[in-house]
């Protein structure tokens, strides 16, 4: 695509009709400022809301702590053997011993699981037992089907944190923050809270020390009963069913809680001794209760009900946890979308680019095609590098007679006399107002007197070989265009040495697929040529897109001309130096891009151009619309799976893809014929030039989806073009 931008009035003029080129105004895109400031406040946005959306699923359920309990200690301050812990009234707890008689109360701990809880709950509802089940707020927001079932069977519920944190080391904002996110998950699911907890990690009185009662007892100030365990089956350790059945059965005729576990890891071997453990201890005459049930209370006295208030924002705590989850799920399958789509177009471009490369090589043996050539130059404001453009086109080392034609499109910056003051044979300049480049490139259509016409950007360097390799594959009359190597020529700051990477390994080396593939999607405006019969075919430049270089090669391709890729006709263009002018260039071939697919799109179902619609447009529909849109959301992925989840996963897959992208970028530099010297700053790119790239894709699809239009900016010119041999690849 062309490496230019330039302001354009609504005016324009009408060619001759015998011409075959359309003439006629050309409309200038534009928008007032504040759409433009809309679309940069709803991509910000946007990503603000994934961010947001991305740590509240980190924070909330991605950081759940690994089961388990602690072991006795010989220093635990805690006077009394009984399971449920209150608060003495000073900071501290009072241990309270199960009411007499022969009962016991299930717990089970970590749930609910999707896998397990079921087959917990259907035990114990065979067996007519009721138990006690202490939830985490994570895990129940994650299964609320199976928290509502636990409820509506008569079973007692009771809060373990929401992510299993260790509540005697965190801090007690923390702590608040654990039981209150569980306590407004159950308020919007069942529209219940409860006052009955379990640290995560607690076990039997024995083993709680002076740093958890501390902690535990500014919890219970404020109105829990914190339930602890006489029996603990350390079913998480994985220990047998035997000896969980044998943890779980008092030897004697004392009552209490058996803590197990029905979530938190595999609990096939909890769901097997179950059974057992009700028929001994129904068989030793043990009666199950709840927790509650177990000091005396009626069922569920810890559950109460919550108001409309509570309940709704429980609902839409609950809803929002819902949409991170489903944000974070999409986000999984584009990770991996993106590793398919990435790993498919490295097996698609290589082994096509390595063929059309031997092809173009034997096809360019042979300069001895020489038809005489028109050469257009639209010019616009091109002061400053237009002297050098024409004299590397005069200057051309072409045999056939040739005419160098500049349209000044209504320059205010002197470009037209400084053309006319070279004095060059061969080379005219043609005047009128300002309409727009298509107009400009359509008035040199017109005028040009032979049947090749070339195509040239007004900031472009010809080297002396370039017309003559252009023009090498018009000896096939099948051949309706061709495409010329486009060379970054500022290269020397970190910018343009990324654009040099990006048209080397990006623009030529897709250029060299879609030539195998018989779908050249664009014929860029910096170095293109072009036969008239074709551009006739189309009816000349159309001026109603913003990439007219994209949707005139559309449209050749759909009139079934042949395009082709030369890529031994170089010139050398400057590449926007500054962040503000890439953003700019790259937001109108970005834009430019969307108008031309969206209108070839009934190419996608016509047969007879089946190249264009079915290879062209939905590989620039997947690699140039959807893959950008997706890539930056990749990295706000990496980021999140880093801070919350096993960063080596994300890590081997960013190395995987930076190693594909290398190994294009690789193979891509020796096909050019470039040093390889350069390639130190691919890592680089990937951390910022990229990112550009994709964010101008998110403006682009918003605008057209807003149904506005962006403005035409110039990008300045500083003259800064290099144009030499690249050294021989190492």
């Amino acid at each position: 695509m062309s490496g230019v931008a330039r302001d354009r009035s609504p005016t324009g003029s009408t060619g001759p009709a015998s011409t075959g080129i359309r003439g006629g105004p050309t409309r200038r895109a534009s928008g007032p400022p504040t759409a433009t400031r809309a679309h940069h406040v709803i991509v910000a946005f946007c990503m603000a809301m994934v961010v947001v959306l991305l740590l509240v699923d980190g924070i909330t359920t991605k950081t759940l702590g690994a089961a388990g309990t602690d072991s006795p200690s010989a220093d635990a301050p805690l006077t009394g053997s009984g399971p449920i812990l209150v608060s003495n009234g000073h900071g501290g707890l009072v241990s309270r011993a199960p009411a007499p008689g022969k009962q016991i109360a299930l717990t089970f701990d970590d749930g609910p699981s999707p896998r397990w809880t079921p087959r917990i709950l259907t035990i114990l509802e065979r067996a007519h037992v009721t138990a006690t089940f202490f939830e985490i707020g994570g895990n129940a927001v994650r299964a609320p089907g199976l928290t509502r079932r636990i409820v509506r069977d008569g079973f007692e519920l009771g809060n373990h944190t929401f992510t299993h944190p260790d509540l005697a080391t965190i801090p007690a904002w923390q702590r608040e923050l654990q039981l209150g996110m569980t306590e407004s998950a159950f308020s919007g699911i069942v529209g219940y809270r409860t006052q009955l907890l379990r640290p995560p990690y607690a076990s039997t009185p024995d083993a709680i020390t002076p740093k958890q009662i501390a902690a535990w007892g500014q919890i219970a100030a404020k109105g829990y009963t914190i339930a602890v365990t006489n029996y603990d089956t350390r079913d998480w350790d994985q220990p047998g069913v035997a000896s969980i059945v044998a943890s779980a059965t008092p030897s004697g005729n004392q009552g209490g809680i058996v803590m197990m576990h029905d979530g938190g890891g595999k609990r096939a071997q909890t769901v097997a001794a179950l059974p057992r453990i009700i028929s001994v201890l129904r068989q030793r005459g043990f009666r199950f209760v709840t927790v509650a049930q177990l000091q005396g209370l009626r069922a569920g006295a810890y559950m109460t009900r919550v108001g409309a208030s509570q309940r709704l924002r429980g609902r839409l705590f609950v809803a929002m946890l819902a949409v991170s989850r489903a944000v974070t799920g999409i986000l999984i399958a584009i990770v991996f979308a993106v590793a398919i789509l990435v790993a498919l177009r490295m097996l698609l471009v290589l082994p096509l680019a390595s063929v059309q490369v031997r092809r173009a090589r034997r096809r360019e043996r042979d300069t001895s095609f020489t038809p005489p050539v028109s050469i257009v130059v639209p010019a616009y404001n091109e002061a400053v590098g237009i002297e050098r453009c024409v004299r590397s086109l005069a200057d051309s080392r072409y045999p056939s007679p040739f005419e160098v034609i500049v349209v000044d499109d209504g320059s205010t910056d002197g470009t037209g006399e400084r053309v006319t003051a070279l004095g060059l044979k061969g080379v005219r300049v043609i005047r009128q107002v300002n309409a727009g480049k298509p107009m400009a490139l359509n008035t040199g259509l017109i005028a040009a007197e032979h049947d090749i016409v070339v195509t040239v950007d007004g900031d472009t360097v010809f080297e002396p070989d370039s017309i003559l390799h252009l023009v090498q594959p018009f000896r096939d009359p099948e051949v309706g265009a061709v495409s010329g190597n486009t060379k970054v020529g500022n290269r020397s700051g970190l910018l343009g040495r990324w654009q040099h990477i990006e048209y080397v390994m990006g623009f030529n080396l897709d250029r060299r697929m879609y030539e195998m593939l018989d779908c050249m999607p664009t014929v860029p405006g910096a170095i293109g040529a072009f036969r008239r019969t074709a551009l006739v075919d189309v009816g000349g430049v159309s001026g109603a897109t913003l990439a007219e270089d994209t949707d005139l090669t559309l449209a050749i391709g759909r009139n079934n001309w042949c395009v082709l890729y030369a890529e031994d006709a170089c010139a050398w263009t400057e590449a926007p130096s500054t962040l503000r002018g890439l953003w700019r260039q790259r937001s109108r071939w970005a834009y430019g891009t969307l108008q031309s697919l969206w209108k070839h799109r009934d190419s996608l179902w016509r047969r007879r151009e089946g190249r264009i619609g079915r290879r062209a447009l939905p590989y620039m529909i997947v690699f140039q619309v959807l893959l950008p849109l997706c890539a930056p959301l990749i990295d706000l992925f990496a980021i999140y799976s880093i801070l919350f989840q096993d960063p080596m996963p994300i890590l081997a897959y960013w190395l995987a893809f930076n190693l594909f992208q290398f190994t294009l970028a690789w193979v891509a530099f020796g096909f050019d014929n470039e040093s390889r010297r350069d390639l130190w700053a691919l890592p680089l790119q990937q951390f910022c030039h990229r990112q550009v790239s994709y964010l101008v894709v998110y403006d682009g699809v918003i605008s057209a989806l807003l149904g506005s239009h962006l403005h035409w900016h110039r990008i300045e010119r500083t003259g800064e073009i290099t144009v030499a041999q690249a050294p021989p690849v190492p």
